[in-house]
């Protein structure tokens, strides 16, 4: 099978690419086949002339940049995360290529954070300089990174959240060239979670597959062989992680995982492949990504769910079937979460004697459990549920 890898990989450098002009600006990569540096990148980004807005700070003083290609009111957005973790440079290269061939004026505006670990990038680390993992920091938001794609998602409401990271084969079983994963969680809207499976299914497995990778669903291993399924290792509920945390937001969220055994070049192009299969779903599927993403922030009644996922049932105990009105929290403790809230859009309402009290019945509703209820793991605060709402002057 790593033969075969090693033979795509070199056939993928044969195949021709359009001609780009002598003035056209080329990624670092593009020139030298080594990942682009920090300052090529800069360069690279300065001579797209596309907008750039700096959208925080690492703690070793590195600019965290979102870039926009279109227009800032289409009627679409979709948001690309390139390289959460430091040492999965291919999406990050994928990402820079992609923005530089994108039409600058139509009826969708994507979004790119080209370099979403810039510390992690320049130490080759999984997480940031701190040893977060960002990944897994989409609820808490301890990092700046994450902070940052919090008021990102806020600010511009994302149709579509495309996730780009890398993987290494951990045993022979895990062997497929790119692999590709929806929201788990099942506190998502049914709308988002059947529509992020298609895109996942069949939009991006059918535009990789095209070129000759093979792919599959992330954290199943298969047998080589026979590429039939053996066991479920990966691919939970968990959602601290940006595929659903995406799906919670009211977004069409996707993994794409490609295999960092092959060759860069074969990386960065199955990467490029994956990215051509979400603009081909966001063309083809704008109504119904329109409809779902309308139907889930309107939902305001339901279950609560602190476990299980769409291929594993949740314990009974996890399962929250009367959800409370809201929840209380005290002074001291919005003071200790309150950035965070707003961070994630949520609304919280002043209660006499300073508390303040977080109604269920809001756009974010799918995620205040998961960050304010004692059931839930690990959330941002313990507060307290009410079973009635006591209106006041909103926040």
């Amino acid at each position: 099978m790593r033969g075969l890898i090693a033979l795509l990989a070199a056939f993928s450098l044969l195949v021709p690419v359009p001609a780009l002009a002598a003035t056209e600006p080329r990624t670092g990569f593009e020139k030298t086949g080594k990942w682009t540096t920090e300052a090529e990148e800069q360069a690279y980004l300065r001579s797209l002339g596309l907008p750039v807005t700096q959208i925080g700070t690492t703690a070793q003083g590195r600019p965290l940049q979102l870039v926009r290609v279109g227009s800032s009111s289409a009627r679409a957005v979709v948001l690309f995360t390139c390289s959460q973790h430091g040492d999965e440079p291919a999406g990050r290269e994928a990402c820079l290529i992609r923005m530089r061939s994108l039409p600058r004026s139509s009826d969708v505006t994507y979004l790119f954070v080209p370099n979403a670990n810039p510390d992690g990038r320049v130490l080759n680390t999984r997480g940031n300089s701190s040893g977060i993992d960002i990944n897994r920091d989409h609820l808490l938001l301890r990092s700046a990174e994450a902070r940052a794609m919090a008021a990102v998602i806020r600010d511009w409401q994302p149709d579509v959240i495309h996730d780009l990271h890398e993987f290494g084969p951990s045993s022979p079983y895990y062997v497929k060239d790119v692999l590709w994963l929806w929201p788990r969680n099942l506190n998502v809207s049914s709308d988002v979670h059947a529509l992020s499976e298609t895109l996942s299914r069949s939009y991006v497995r059918p535009s990789v597959e095209a070129a000759g990778r093979t792919s599959g669903v992330y954290g199943i291993y298969v047998d080589p062989v026979t590429g039939e399924p053996v066991r479920q290792v990966a691919g939970d509920g968990q959602e601290r992680i940006l595929r659903n945390t995406a799906g919670l937001k009211h977004a069409m969220g996707l993994l794409v995982e490609t295999n960092d055994s092959g060759a860069p070049a074969f990386r960065v192009e199955s990467h490029l492949r994956a990215l051509e299969g979400t603009q081909s779903f966001v063309r083809d599927n704008r109504s119904a990504i329109e409809a779902a993403n309308a139907a889930s922030r309107a939902v305001r009644s339901g279950p609560v769910y602190f476990g299980g996922a769409d291929n594993q049932a949740p314990d009974p105990s996890d399962v929250l079937s009367e959800p409370p009105c809201g929840y209380v929290l005290t002074g001291a403790q919005y003071r200790e979460v309150g950035d965070e809230l707003a961070l994630h859009g949520i609304r919280s309402e002043y209660l006499r004697g300073g508390d303040r009290i977080v109604p269920l019945r809001q756009e974010a509703r799918a995620l205040i459990p998961l960050l304010l209820d004692a059931r839930a793991d690990g959330p941002l605060v313990s507060a307290r549920p009410v079973a009635q709402c006591v209106n006041g002057p909103a926040n």
